[in-house]
């Protein structure tokens, strides 16, 4: 089984997102699966033109030459494909939309009804891979992914697959405690959590019912964390300040 992540965090290899990539994979190879981590901030993609040459003038292939050429090829060679991503203002970061925008020439340009009686694109290739969703917000709660898991549910339609699970972490911020003496117990104890739900997705196609909720219990009080983190905040702006 080929897993492939496809990173959509503007800092790259410093945020808080390949934390938890990082440990979900590790989950995924331990069950024996492929592992591939993108880090889209590190490739060159330009924005879809919205001319739709690539379903009339070059069938199936975008006219525009870059880094999504490679990038369509590991999507279509994956058996599951994991959007890994910060929440920007309730949504997915731009490097991640300018990624899904350039996947159109996956599909057809013909419309159907599906089986719900709704309507979508039909599909250019027999099979598609699955999905799943890890993203995590500097805000405390799960309401903070309420718009991205209604996305993510309907580009799985789009794509005529499967969304098979949704990590999200509210706290996000809290991973920049990992050397703190009373958090790093708290955090490696949800890391592990992370490597049972990359596991589980490879063994079982889902991660079960115990493993989200555990995993989406506070690891700190959200009290404590937002008084902290409004300490911090105050903290950082006094030394631009000066």
């Amino acid at each position: 089984m080929k897993v492939t992540v496809f990173s959509g965090s503007h800092k790259g290899r410093e945020g808080n997102t390949l934390i938890m990539v990082e440990e979900f994979l590790k989950g995924a190879e331990e069950a024996g699966a492929e592992t591939e981590n993108i880090i889209l901030f590190e490739k060159k993609i330009r924005y879809c033109t919205g001319k739709f040459e690539c379903w009339l003038k070059t069938p199936g292939e975008c006219i525009i030459r870059d880094d999504m050429d490679d990038l369509r090829a590991r999507f279509m060679a994956s058996d599951i494909v994991v959007f890994a991503f910060p929440v920007y203002f309730d949504n997915v970061p731009s490097v991640m939309k300018v990624f899904i925008d350039r996947l159109l020439p996956l599909l057809l340009p013909h419309f159907e009804e599906d089986e719900q009686g709704k309507y979508r694109h039909s599909k250019r290739y027999e099979k598609y891979p699955k999905f799943v969703v890890i993203s995590n917000a500097g805000l405390p709660g799960q309401t903070n992914f309420e718009v991205v898991s209604l996305y993510f549910k309907r580009l799985a339609r789009t794509f005529h697959t499967e969304l098979i699970a949704e990590i999200y972490r509210g706290e996000g911020e809290i991973f920049r405690g990992q050397k703190n003496i009373m958090l790093k117990p708290l955090i490696g104890k949800y890391k592990k959590l992370l490597r049972s739900a990359g596991k589980e997705i490879v063994e079982t196609q889902t991660v079960s019912e115990k493993t989200i909720k555990d995993m989406e219990k506070p690891i700190v009080p959200p009290s404590l964390y937002i008084k902290f983190g409004n300490e911090e905040w105050d903290r950082l702006r006094s030394e631009y300040q000066k």
